[in-house]
């Protein structure tokens, strides 16, 4: 993320920040955001840790009217760009008028609560709720290839509930 923080453009704008990837990866769906607002792409594989910091402070330093984050699912790099957004909120002890939008296999957008982002960085929280629901692993089997595979090596211990 390659801005300065007081940028004037940044003030009291609408911040879309976005994965670098999503250009590429659905076109019309950036091409939308970004006439919604000021874009900065983010891709925390290539960025370094201090993304966090650096978004809190853009929120500090610039006021922005609402921080939207629109990423990948399934890509544990672009739940970072989440969990930054939420961090940023924490960090500076206010609420942040924010939305968090993931693209589904690359056609469907779905908003996304910032608690269903809290709840992904504690992994026996999500252990639970699979165990609790493992119908919903037969929606991860219809996106996630490494699961699939999985399956089909022997390789998972939960298994989609009625297989």
């Amino acid at each position: 993320m390659e801005v300065w923080v007081k940028a004037p453009k940044l003030k009291g704008s609408k911040l879309i920040i976005v994965s670098e990837c999503l250009r590429f990866v659905n076109e019309e769906v950036y091409k939308r955001f970004a006439g919604e607002g000021v874009v900065l792409t983010v891709c925390p594989e290539n960025d370094n840790i201090s993304t966090y910091g650096k978004i809190a402070s853009i929120i500090r330093s610039s006021s922005p009217t609402q921080v939207v984050v629109v990423t990948i699912d399934g890509s544990p790099h672009c739940l970072q760009v989440h969990a930054a957004v939420n961090e940023a909120a924490y960090i500076l002890g206010m609420k942040v008028n924010r939305k968090h939008y993931v693209l589904v296999n690359g056609h469907e957008l779905v908003e996304i609560s910032p608690e269903a982002v809290r709840v992904a960085r504690y992994l026996s929280l999500v252990d639970k709720l699979i165990k609790e629901n493992p119908m919903i692993l037969r929606e991860l089997r219809v996106h996630s290839m490494e699961y699939r595979l999985a399956l089909s090596t022997g390789d998972a211990r939960l298994k989609p509930a009625g297989d």
